[in-house]
């Protein structure tokens, strides 16, 4: 078994990861322009509507129509957001996170999760078999307030009364200032003399979370099954319409950063999601609700609205915190993360948080590193016996590969030390990219804000690419060094192979998150540092 067969197996796994995040990580369109005339904008509504069926005609969900201005606006205003209700029915027209801007400049507008263009599908709006209670003309709020402001240590609540027909509707929203959670309680009351039979349904719809999506963070519908959390990200698909039932805990709107989440109580509930007119929306209905004549039937349910944070999450019901997960190596992505919230606790900046996380995963896995490099350098020592053999039995294989087994253990070396350490390395190394690839704490957040000595914005902020490409050109400068110091493999192919992983890593890497590359560059640096005291001791 050839060392650097397997050294070189391994980096190309890795940059087959890379590269299919790069080449396939799901396009996000680009933002429709704004109409500018009143004609256009009623067209367009027109055509919605006129493609969106009823409930009980397609799976994916219908999205009736809501008119702004049909009633009165409340604002619900919490230390962590400013949400705007509508007294018909209870429709959410802006939810704005007061911790969190479109872009790093200053006057930047705070992300709305709740656009204009998604107001008219009625976001939060109850659907009663199929049917938009805002339509109701009987909906009334018995608050005289239209701010409501909730402080720090208390709750408040908002409630709106209306009926369909016979059946009286009350809905109950409690808001918690330190949390972007939202629990609702209705009461469905039968005030006429028959049963009444259905199903009630919640609705939300968005488009793209922030104003310029990268193709890391692509937006989804995601959802959690007794099989687990899964989502759909392709446009299409979602457009054709997409309906589970039975088992369904959540279902939510997101990307990396932020989500829009319908939490219901336990019990026969049916997912139904659709993309269309450049909007997601996510419908979930509590299904065979049976109402007897006078009687009174309740139905909870929560709501999650803002970052994608463990600490806001872990208290959510129906396990919504497992909205947080980073894939197959999220079981070590996590407490690298926690790790690095530790060290941005004494230092300040993520940027050098990063780093002090990469100083400590070297500094754990040196004698692994140790390892590898030396005997990697006793493979290099016996190099030259190596080729002799390879040239003498070029023509048989067999005989090959018996003098070389003999010639390892002639002088006690093990091929595979040198990689065997590495592959122990690896899971660490893609949790913690897949950590970093997802974290919110570096969105817009800043690690040498400006180009020293000048007004250049340069890496203001970690979860975008670097403007001015230098930290992916120095990274795959360090590859090259490494590739050097490294013994070249025997095998010429090979060799002319691991040259030009540099090259392709730098391209990969010129549109990565700067606070990838800075992960990447730093471990580069530290592993050359290592190297290099290994060959001057050797």
């Amino acid at each position: 078994m050839d060392n650097k067969r397997v050294i070189l197996a391994v980096g190309l796994s890795m940059l087959v990861l890379l590269g299919w995040s790069y080449f396939f990580a799901p396009q996000q369109p680009q933002q429709q322009p704004s109409q500018t005339n009143q004609t256009q904008t009623a067209q367009q509504q027109t055509q919605s509507q006129a493609a969106n069926t009823t409930m009980e005609q397609a799976s994916a969900p219908a999205a009736p129509a809501f008119k702004a201005g049909a009633g009165r606006d409340i604002v619900v205003e919490t230390p962590l957001y400013k949400a705007v209700f509508n007294s018909a029915g209870g429709i959410l027209t802006s939810f704005e996170l007061k911790e969190y801007h479109e872009t790093i400049q200053r006057d930047s507008a705070r992300v709305n999760l709740i656009p204009q263009q998604s107001m008219n599908r009625g976001p939060l709006g109850l659907i009663w078999n199929g049917q938009g209670t805002w339509r109701s003309d009987t909906w009334n709020v018995p608050t005289t307030k239209d701010v409501i402001v909730t402080n720090e240590g208390g709750e408040d609540s908002l409630t709106f009364l209306g009926a369909m027909g016979d059946l009286l509707i009350k809905r109950t929203l409690t808001f918690h200032p330190e949390t972007y959670r939202i629990d609702e309680s209705v009461e469905l009351l039968n005030m006429g003399g028959l049963p009444i039979s259905g199903r009630l349904g919640v609705s939300i719809a968005s488009g793209d979370l922030t104003t310029k999506e990268s193709r890391y963070n692509p937006m989804r519908v995601s959802y959690l099954t007794a099989d687990g959390v899964d989502d759909e990200n392709d446009r299409d698909d979602l457009g054709k319409g997409m309906q589970l039932n039975n088992g369904v805990q959540w279902g939510a709107i997101q990307n990396n950063y932020f989500a829009l989440a319908i939490a219901p109580e336990a019990g026969d509930v049916a997912l139904r999601t659709n993309y269309q007119d450049g909007l997601f929306r996510l419908q979930m209905d509590k299904q065979a609700i049976n109402i007897a004549p006078d009687t009174m039937q309740k139905v909870a349910t929560s709501y999650y609205f803002g970052p994608v944070m463990d600490q806001y999450l872990e208290t959510a019901p129906n396990n919504l915190d497992q909205l947080v997960t980073y894939g197959f190596f999220d079981v070590l992505s996590k407490p690298l993360l926690k790790l690095l919230h530790l060290f941005h606790g004494f230092v300040g900046n993520w940027g050098l948080a990063i780093i002090l996380l990469t100083i400590v995963i070297k500094i754990v896995f040196w004698p692994l590193s140790h390892k590898s490099y030396k005997s990697m350098n006793q493979m290099k020592k016996i190099q030259p016996l190596m080729a002799k053999v390879r040239e003498q039995y070029k023509d048989d294989r067999q005989k090959m590969n018996e003098e070389m087994m003999r010639l390892y253990k002639t002088y006690k070396v093990n091929p595979a030390g040198g990689c065997l350490p590495m592959l122990l390395q690896i899971p660490v190394f893609l949790g913690l990219y897949q950590a970093l690839l997802g974290a919110i704490e570096l969105r817009h957040a800043p690690f040498i804000a400006h180009v020293p000595f000048t007004d250049l914005i340069w890496l203001a902020d970690l979860s975008a690419k670097d403007p001015f490409y230098v930290t992916p050109v120095i990274m795959g400068a360090t590859m090259f060094l490494q590739q050097k110091m490294t013994p070249s493999p025997g095998d010429p192919t090979q060799a002319k192979m691991m040259l030009f992983m540099p090259v392709i890593f730098t391209f990969l890497f010129l549109n990565f998150p700067a606070g990838l590359v800075v992960y990447w560059l730093v471990n580069n640096v530290l592993s050359i540092a290592q190297q290099w005291m290994m060959l001057r001791k050797a």
